[in-house]
């Protein structure tokens, strides 16, 4: 093995360099399934680096279902069921339509809540893996310490001290923002809503990933939008080609896409194409609207770029929040809206005024506190495991002809079942064996996606999971076998 690099700004760390050199061995079949790995003590020693950054590294490869420990014997590299297939890449839709989906969306948020139904099916991080004890400190500070400022409305764009780690953390994503060029939101939700309101009236055509978040469906809806479904690759999103067409031949008034770990298909658009879609986008005066909810969340060493890291005028209005990696319940999200920042401040003003103060200095104190990014890795091992145990499981209990999403980031799963199946009737019969999942066609503008669901694997594993995936199972293959 050659000797590692020094650590230096804006590279991985040594533990994920040492990761990544062993993860490099196991790829290309050096060492092969069920072989010994090197002792901790070995690499320690070959690399000249401590025995706990080897530990480390160990525990990154287990989060990634690469290697297992066996007791007294050491570390192997783990003998995995072969991956089942990607499900096939979306078609995009001819015409335009207003929508009228199938409003499951608030149930499945209630089932989520419900103790007695396993929450397979709202994506909503478990709590067991969100720092909530450690922020809710920082809330009960902001309060006691600053009862009248914590108490008042902030600054139309939000509180500053937030903004300005908001700013540092999308350096992460290659974007030089300034704390004036964000707007605090409550949660992404808003953000979105202010983005498509700005740059759209009712009864203009948004472009949208096919399959898209249920939640982006229902606020275009809300807005009294068209929407048009564009062909999307499980591995790498929109497709160019497809989007070109739609520009050239339709009136087309904005596009909103989820680059990195798209929700449902966990996708996530390379640099070059990313660079491609914006000047595309440019070149047509068409805006885009960019949803980097789950860019925190890559298993990889590095975060994937943000599509505002390639544009130059403005034109790309990018939505996020805390939900997903911090706390579902504070809502705090943010804009940073480009040339339409004038717009958002009016629109903000208009329909919520501002972002709840409380929410956002504890938020603002967390991050400030350096803790965020130790937490970080933390969760992204933690939904690296899961997104491995769960494809393990499926692969093992699924009827042939599953196919199954492989993020690399995020905790979410985009499943195809056989032909005969149909989802809505699953998540029915799921649902009386206490299990919530997202039927495929929640999706969709139309009636596609019927074979499909969303899983949320943010949920602890254990015996319960295990039960509930046997149960999903074997329904799945009631109804197949018919």
């Amino acid at each position: 093995m050659a000797r590692l690099q020094p650590v230096g700004r804006g590279s991985s760390t040594l533990y994920e360099q040492v990761a990544a050199r062993v993860q490099h061995l196991i790829d290309g079949g050096t060492l092969r399934p069920g072989a010994r790995i090197p002792s901790v003590r070995k690499l320690s020693r070959q690399f000249s680096i401590s025995i706990s950054t080897v530990l480390e590294a160990y525990r990154l490869l287990e989060a990634r279902r690469l290697i297992e420990a066996r007791p007294q014997s050491g570390y192997y590299v783990r003998v995995r069921r072969k991956a089942p297939p990607l499900p096939h890449k979306s078609q995009s839709v001819d015409e335009p339509v207003s929508l009228k989906i199938i409003d499951l969306r608030l149930r499945l948020v209630e089932e989520a809540n419900r103790p007695d139904v396993l929450p397979l099916g709202a994506a909503i991080p478990s709590s067991e893996f969100l720092p909530s004890a450690k922020l809710n400190r920082f809330l009960l500070r902001a309060v006691r310490d600053e009862p009248e400022r914590s108490q008042a409305y902030d600054s139309l764009q939000g509180l500053e001290q937030l903004r300005v780690q908001i700013a540092r953390r999308a350096l992460e994503a290659d974007c030089a923002l300034t704390p004036s060029e964000i707007v605090t939101t409550n949660g992404a939700t808003e953000a979105i809503q202010l983005a498509l309101r700005a740059v759209t009236r009712p009864g203009d055509t948004v472009a949208i990933e096919s399959p898209t978040y249920c939640g982006l469906l229902h606020t275009i809806e809300s807005l009294h939008l068209r929407s048009l479904e564009l062909a999307t690759d499980p591995n790498e999103g929109m497709c160019l080609v497809e989007l070109e067409q739609a520009l050239d031949q339709k009136r087309i008034r904005a596009v909103v896409l989820i680059p990195n770990f798209g929700n449902p298909l966990g996708h996530c658009m390379p640099d070059a194409a990313k660079r491609d879609i914006v000047a595309l986008c440019a070149r047509h005066a068409v805006p885009i609207i960019e949803d980097d909810l789950y860019g925190e969340l890559s298993f990889e060493q590095t975060r994937p770029r943000a599509l505002r890291a390639f544009d130059d005028d403005g034109g790309v209005l990018l939505c996020s929040s805390f939900s997903k990696t911090l706390a579902p319940g504070y809502r705090v999200g943010w804009i940073a809206p480009g040339r339409y920042m004038t717009e958002i401040k009016r629109l903000k003003f208009s329909s919520s005024m501002a972002a709840s103060t409380p929410t956002q200095m504890a938020v603002a104190g967390f991050l400030e506190s350096g803790g965020f990014d130790r937490h970080l890795r933390s969760l992204r091992r933690a939904y690296a495991d899961l997104v491995a145990r769960f494809s393990d499981a499926i692969a093992e209990l699924f009827p042939e002809g599953t196919r199954v999403s492989r993020p690399r980031g995020g905790h979410i799963l985009w499943v195809e079942l056989p032909g005969d199946v149909d989802s809505l009737r699953l998540h029915a019969e799921a649902l009386q064996r206490g299990i919530s999942i997202a039927p495929g066609p929640l999706f969709s503008t139309t009636d596609r996606y019927r074979n499909f669901i969303r899983l949320t694997v943010g949920v602890p594993w254990g015996e319960r999971v295990e039960r509930g995936l046997e149960d999903l199972a074997a329904l799945v293959r009631a109804q197949h076998g018919r």
